[in-house]
């Protein structure tokens, strides 16, 4: 079982606003936050993630502080 993780209202509260997807293998992805709900935990979503690169499920969702007071397009 995988430890719960913080919520994306949280992460908003941070002034956060966005998220690294990584994939055990090494893959890895910045992504905006902003399209999942407030309530909703990091660790809800992990073993939803596919990766495009290996196709495989599963991954460690964390904060990416270098979105800090700044957000932008990640997804580029």
């Amino acid at each position: 079982m995988r430890p719960q993780k913080i919520t994306f209202g949280e992460l908003g509260e941070m002034r956060l606003s966005g998220v690294m997807v990584w994939r055990h293998g090494g893959h890895h992805v910045a992504v905006i936050a902003d399209k999942w709900s407030d309530e909703l935990r990091l660790s809800d979503i992990e073993e939803r993630c596919v990766c495009s690169a290996c196709g495989k499920r599963g991954a460690d969702v964390r904060t990416d502080s270098s979105t800090k007071g700044r957000p932008r397009d990640l997804a580029r």
